[in-house]
Formats: structure tokens, C-alpha cells, sequence
């Protein structure tokens, strides 16, 4: 039985703009997010005809993460990485498992801090038991 490797494709420090948090003036005033996300695939039609249509398109990777980071307003960041795997794993089938890290900047807390935090691995088998 041969077993599939997978390649990791991965994004470091996006930055976005958003309105959530647990206090109401961070849905009013917004602030800065950074996101580190990591795509799992099997890449071996894409490296043997290095051909971009049989890889995974990180610029979709980047559409859905601003589609969900500026479409609803959230309080937790755990919620905004749940939904931007769930959202990714739904339009790009070819991704076997994805971890993201979602980074709140500034956050206003009593203590100086870079950032907080949330990460989350999304497997495709997670998926599909979800939707049966």
C-alpha cells in the first residue's frame, strides 16, 4: 500500500482589517488581524507537470480568508479561524488538511502583549463526518 505525501503550502503574515472582538468599540473601530495558514495536499501531478492548475491557488486561499475576515462581524478569533478552514476546505477540495493562526494585533487588554492568538487544524475527513 503506498502512502500519499502530502506538501505544505503555506501563507505567512497576511494582513487584514476587521471589525470583531468581545468589546462593542471593537466592532465599531476595527483592527489589525495577521494570518499564517498552512494547506496540505497531494502535489505530485502539480510538481510532475509544474502546471498551476493542478496546485493548490493560494490567491483563493486569500479571497476566502477576506471573505470571511470583512463579511461578519465576530467576537471570538477561535470562530474567525473555524470558519475561514471551513470556508477554504469547501471550495478547495484538493486541500487534505490546513492549519491557520489567526493574530488579533493591538488587542485591547490591560498588559502589553504583541498579539493574541488562535489555531486550528481542519482535516478532510473532519469535514465529511460533519457532513454526513
Amino acid at each position: 500500500m503506498s502512502k500519499t505525501q502530502l506538501t505544505r503550502l503555506s501563507i505567512k503574515n497576511a494582513e487584514f482589517y476587521g471589525y470583531h472582538g468581545a468589546k462593542q468599540e471593537e466592532h465599531t473601530l476595527g483592527g489589525r488581524y495577521q494570518i499564517d495558514l498552512d494547506m496540505y495536499y497531494d502535489a505530485k501531478l502539480a510538481i510532475e507537470k509544474d502546471q498551476v492548475q493542478y496546485a493548490v491557488n493560494y490567491e483563493n486561499a486569500l479571497y476566502c480568508i477576506e471573505e470571511v475576515i470583512s463579511d461578519d462581524s465576530y467576537n471570538l478569533i477561535e470562530t474567525i479561524a473555524f470558519d475561514i478552514l471551513k470556508f477554504l476546505m469547501d471550495r478547495t477540495p484538493q486541500i487534505e488538511k490546513a492549519t491557520i493562526r489567526v493574530r488579533k494585533l493591538n488587542a485591547p487588554i490591560s498588559r502589553p502583549v504583541s498579539y493574541v492568538e488562535a489555531e486550528h487544524t481542519l482535516t478532510r475527513s473532519a469535514c465529511n463526518s460533519e457532513n454526513e
